[in-house]
């Protein structure tokens, strides 16, 4: 469906409508995950620092490094963290010679979560782009990229 008849618009300028189009659409793929999450207990913050975790292959993330990976940079990181180790997912550690030097890893059971969630988030990830072809995908993210700079 066209972005002007989904927010009831006749027209508008390019750069509008695609910035339009971009957020509308990063919105509705983030509700998407979201509801994905739901019966996991996960909000789709606390999963990107559960990624990011896994990502570290074992090695603990200092919270700057958790938060320059983050997708959503609004978060709050700290507080984040804070959930996910009230629920076991992931565990902090503080440096003894430097109490302000503060570690974070991902517990075995939030790698068994992760795996419990891999599936059917990647199920999400197909079926949002099942109406593009390989070559589309690929130019798309390419487009993405270039809007970045």
């Amino acid at each position: 469906m066209k972005i002007e008849e989904i927010i009831q618009s006749t027209s508008m300028p390019p750069a509008r409508k695609t910035v339009i189009n971009i957020i509308f659409t990063a919105n509705l793929l983030s509700e998407q995950s979201a509801e994905v999450l739901k019966p996991f207990g996960l909000s789709l913050p606390q999963f990107n620092v559960l990624r990011i975790l896994r990502g570290q292959k074992g090695k603990p993330a200092n919270l700057s490094t958790i938060q320059d990976r983050m997708v959503n940079k609004m978060s709050n990181t700290t507080r984040l963290v804070d959930k996910l180790i009230e629920k076991g997912l992931a565990s902090r550690i503080i440096c003894a010679e430097n109490r302000r030097k503060v570690e974070i890893s991902i517990t075995q059971k939030g790698l068994a979560l992760l795996s419990e969630i891999d599936a059917p988030m990647d199920e999400m990830n197909q079926k949002a782009i099942s109406r593009l072809s390989e070559d589309d995908i690929n130019s798309l993210n390419d487009l993405l990229e270039k809007v970045r700079g």
